[in-house]
């Protein structure tokens, strides 16, 4: 069954002098963060190394947050390199689509293999490994050389049981099937960012999260811009990393809407959102996440349904599907659940509404 922390911070500190210095390789801010949580539950060993990847300005951001934060005792970051660090006894990667990470998977041989969250990918992944299939993304076409060391990195990752660390609701069957394929996976609850203190929330009652679907080619740009100016109401907006930043600039001529260019996680920025607040995001990682950060707090997130008409012929029904896994709220047992309303004329949309419970343009 799935491990939750209650049990990993004891075990990763008794533990702790076998695995030595752990060596964390990150190259984006979600993995970055995921890496401080393993780390603070001990699941890393008492001394930690992370290099972050050169020339990504959002995790320099991110590192830059964590620093003001104060770090966990026993991590420290490294310069940022181009170059992939050798594995340590222990080894945290996230992206393990990556071909620079598959190749160290199969030339390497690091004592443990800790793969941090990486947004939605991370489903995939363990979709992949269950069904002993090549490590691909779901997107793009690959050569056969990609397919064979895809192939080659599955079988090595597989044969080493590695530990998988997520914020994510895994389905129930998948988390089975992922444990009875030898992959240990360990649940976690953002445990050590909620202990920081956080800054004043912006002042606006409604929060929009940014977009990389229209940079991705996925969604029709001119259809996402008429929802953002038919939202009747002051708007915080804080961009996704990979917005383009010529649609920023038609974002912030829109009138009622301020652009937060926080440039840390979502998951920092808005921690501390006040219960009359809302949060609003096409399908995300981040949408998952934020719940997990704010549902104490009473403060919902909901995701806007993508209408048909908004989807581009780049974007498969197998891809919308997967986009959409957790787009809205399960039900939890043994837990009343109440549905999100949908917006009233003048808030979001004056058009009628596809689905109780959820937020459509």
């Amino acid at each position: 069954m799935n491990v939750s922390l209650r049990g990993v911070e004891n075990e990763g500190r008794r533990h702790a002098a076998e695995q030595g210095q752990a060596v964390a390789w990150v190259e984006s801010p979600l993995q970055l963060l995921c890496v401080v949580e393993a780390h603070h539950a001990g699941l890393l060993g008492p001394a930690t190394t992370v290099v972050p990847r050169a020339g990504l300005p959002a995790l320099r951001l991110t590192r830059r947050e964590l620093k003001r934060l104060g770090l966990p005792e026993g991590l420290e970051f490294a310069e940022p390199s181009e170059r992939l660090p050798r594995p340590g006894r222990t080894w945290a990667v996230g992206d393990a689509f990556s071909g620079r990470v598959q190749l160290a998977l199969v030339t390497a041989v690091p004592g443990r293999t800790v793969l941090v969250d990486d947004g939605l990918a991370t489903i995939r992944l363990l979709e992949l490994l269950v069904a002993r299939r090549p490590l691909l993304r779901a997107r793009g076409t690959a050569g056969l050389g990609r397919k064979v060391l895809a192939a080659a990195a599955g079988l090595r990752l597989r044969t080493r049981r590695p530990t998988v660390f997520t914020a994510l609701p895994v389905p129930a069957g998948l988390a089975e099937a992922v444990e009875g394929a030898g992959t240990r996976l360990v649940r976690h609850d953002f445990a050590w960012l909620r202990a920081q203190p956080a800054d004043r929330p912006p002042p606006e009652r409604t929060v929009v999260l940014g977009t990389s679907l229209v940079r991705n080619g996925l969604i029709h740009r001119d259809r996402y811009l008429r929802w953002l100016e038919r939202i009747d109401e002051p708007v915080a907006y804080f961009p996704h990393r990979r917005e383009d930043p010529r649609d920023l600039d038609r974002v912030r001529r829109i009138a009622g809407l301020t652009v937060y260019d926080a440039g840390a996680p979502a998951e920092m920025t808005l921690r501390d959102l006040r219960p009359d607040q809302r949060v609003l995001s096409l399908p995300s990682t981040a949408v998952t996440s934020l719940r997990v950060l704010l549902s104490a707090r009473g403060v919902p997130v909901e995701t806007v349904d993508v209408p048909e008409d908004w989807w581009t012929a780049s974007a498969a029904p197998s891809l919308r599907s997967h986009l959409q896994l957790f787009a809205h709220q399960p039900h939890q047992p043994n837990q009343p659940h109440e549905p999100a309303q949908p917006p009233q004329a003048g808030e979001v949309s004056q058009e009628p509404q596809h689905d109780p419970g959820k937020v459509a343009p």
